[in-house]
């Protein structure tokens, strides 16, 4: 009997895994960093413990403070949750080597299924087709060239222990090429290669097995509307499956879970393309994200199965699907600035309600959002009988929605599934990022600076000061008996008069920053430092102080929504200061490298004796 467990993990998957745990009857110990101190997930838990510090590795990573702590409060099991070290063998197998219940899959099985090119060998060896690639790790460029010769541009390499697809790069040409080994250099053990499949929706099953060797497919999911492999809107069941390949995920994924003898839930990823052809692309041995939606359709708590099974018991029958459910991912980050990840604090949070909605978070009202996690803030999951009412009621439940202080694309959730192309279903992987996202960012980009240009300017029309437009307070008044929202500046009120000088504040997004754009595309401030775009991870520094670069030269490489970009030179120049390392996290428009320019040779004094 599992009696209390340990949570590894924070925010709203913590959260998810404490509520169901209560509902049997089960204890739970929460750890947090420094920055969750106050959050909800740690107030709910039975107990919870500081694990002291704010990184990745300081806390949610440190298998040695995890596992003192589970041995401190007495836990007798653990659930990882998803992300962190929920698919890490050793973490697995320290649990284990402490006498506790690991609530998952065994090291053994992570090991064979995490790493990506054991995986494609796994499903090789029990006839299920892997996407067409090569199924071990590539050594050179030449290897690399051989496969383009055969197959052709595009292509895309990956890291073997890139989880949830972590560290893809796209090649779509020879000088894409040169970039990944520029970036690269010759440590190419950890990736392999795959032909890139344009046309082609994300289908997955979730499935479950016990340690009685009972199986099932709880449902299967769409999770087509994704940017740079990042999953923005999932759904169960997956609508219109072409041909036979329903059939084929089954009987693919069932292999695949035996052959291993998997315990504990976990989800087979595919490519299934217009012709019905099915590709395997990976296992995910753990809980995903989007489980909410096949909970939905049959009314199971997964977690609960995940617990249970771990506790050697059997899994539940799975009902037939009964209606069809949305999830979207609530994420901090800014449609009309690229979809960057934005910061700030939750002024204002009302959730949608009403039949049908669920919303999953850890957030509250007057959370401070910082850059030093993953920019998800929630989930909402919206269910109704069919694929079409569900779609109606996402759009009720999005416009519903009211959270200020921190962008997010909920809008621009409620314009995809309005749209003609996603009436049946997703078209592709690519659908959104290609076709859809470049006109919505530019609308609602549009939009934004329209907002700000008026906020900006006062009764006649004058310009405020730059970045310090006047503070406003709203009221709810009737006109007419028409209920509206009357925004007024704030210093009309409590003895502020006309001439009452505006309390600053930060410039709204889309608005004057102190770096500028560089030719190059880069973020550049006056004095020579160049500047993140997006919260990320610093994966490589390919440069050394006092360097020489030329226009173009890769400066550093980041990993974000587990795709790598690449930050240039912006201009011909020296390295004058290096501000970041390899493994640092960086929140958006930090500083990273410094490049003196050279070719502004001539100083102004130099230039005045000229002319004189």
């Amino acid at each position: 009997m599992i009696t209390k467990i340990l949570v590894c993990n924070r925010s709203e998957i913590a959260l998810r895994v404490i509520r169901t745990a209560a509902e049997m009857g089960i204890e739970t110990v929460a750890v947090y960093s420094d920055s969750d101190r106050d959050s909800q997930f740690v107030e709910q838990a039975s107990e919870a413990y500081a694990l002291g510090g704010q990184s990745y590795a300081e806390t949610y990573m440190n298998i040695e403070k995890l596992i003192s702590v589970a041995q401190r409060c007495g836990a007798d099991a653990v659930h990882p949750g998803y992300g962190f070290l929920s698919e890490i063998p050793e973490f697995a197998e320290a649990v284990a080597a402490a006498g506790l219940v690991w609530i998952g899959p065994n090291s053994t099985v992570l090991t064979r299924l995490g790493d990506k090119i054991q995986a494609r060998r796994l499903a090789e060896s029990v006839d299920v087709q892997p996407v067409r690639g090569i199924s071990d790790p590539v050594r050179d460029r030449e290897t690399i060239e051989e496969f383009i010769a055969t197959y052709g541009f595009p292509i895309v390499t990956k890291k073997a222990d890139g989880g949830g697809g972590r560290g893809i790069t796209i090649i779509e040409s020879a000088a894409d090429l040169d970039l990944f080994f520029a970036a690269h250099g010759d440590d190419l053990g950890g990736y392999f290669v795959e032909r890139f499949i344009q046309t082609a929706r994300h289908i997955e099953t979730q499935c479950a097995r016990d340690f009685h060797g009972n199986f099932a497919i709880i449902s299967t999911r769409d999770c087509s509307v994704q940017r740079r492999n990042q999953k923005l809107i999932e759904e169960a069941p997956a609508p219109e499956l072409p041909g036979d390949s329903e059939e084929t995920l089954v009987a693919w994924s069932r292999r695949l879970f035996d052959e291993v003898g998997y315990e504990g839930l976990g989800t087979c990823e595919f490519l299934v393309e217009p012709d019905g052809r099915v590709n395997f692309l990976e296992v995910n041995p753990r809980l995903q994200v989007e489980h909410t939606v096949s909970e939905e359709i049959t009314g199971m708590d997964l977690v609960r199965e995940q617990i249970v099974i771990a506790g050697g018991g059997v899994l539940t029958d799975v009902p037939a699907p009964r209606a069809h459910s949305f999830e979207f991912r609530l994420t901090c980050e800014d449609p009309t600035n690229g979809l960057i990840p934005s910061t700030g604090t939750i002024t204002r949070l009302r959730w949608p309600l009403g039949h049908g909605v669920r919303i999953e978070s850890g957030i509250s009202e007057g959370d401070t959002v910082t850059a030093g996690f993953d920019p998800m803030l929630a989930k909402i999951i919206v269910t109704a009988p069919n694929r079409d009412l569900a779609i109606a009621r996402s759009r009720r439940a999005l416009a519903e929605l009211a959270l200020d202080g921190v962008a997010t694309p909920a809008a621009m959730y409620s314009d995809v599934i309005s749209m003609a192309e996603f009436a049946g279903h997703a078209p592709s992987t690519r659908w959104f990022e290609d076709s859809i996202l470049p006109g919505i960012a530019s609308t609602e980009a549009e939009a934004g600076e329209s907002a700000q240009a008026a906020s900006l300017h006062g009764a006649n029309g004058s310009l405020l000061s730059a970045g310090c437009p006047e503070e406003l307070t709203t009221f709810v008044v009737e006109i007419d008996k028409k209920r509206v929202e009357l925004a007024v500046p704030r210093s009309l009120f409590g003895g502020g008069g006309q001439h009452s000088r505006p309390r600053a504040q930060q410039p709204l997004r889309g608005g004057i920053r102190p770096r500028t754009e560089s030719s190059t595309g880069e973020l550049v401030d006056p004095h020579g430092m160049v500047n993140s775009q997006i919260q990320a991870i610093v994966v490589r520094v390919c440069v050394e102080d006092g360097q020489s670069v030329n226009r173009g030269d890769l400066l550093v490489v980041l990993e974000s929504m587990k795709m790598e970009s690449y930050v240039h030179a912006p201009y011909d120049g020296v390295v004058s200061e290096l501000v970041v390392t390899a493994g640092q996290n960086v929140a958006a428009y930090q500083p990273l490298v410094r490049v003196l320019d050279t070719t502004a040779r001539v100083s102004a004094p130099a230039a005045a004796e000229k002319e004189n």
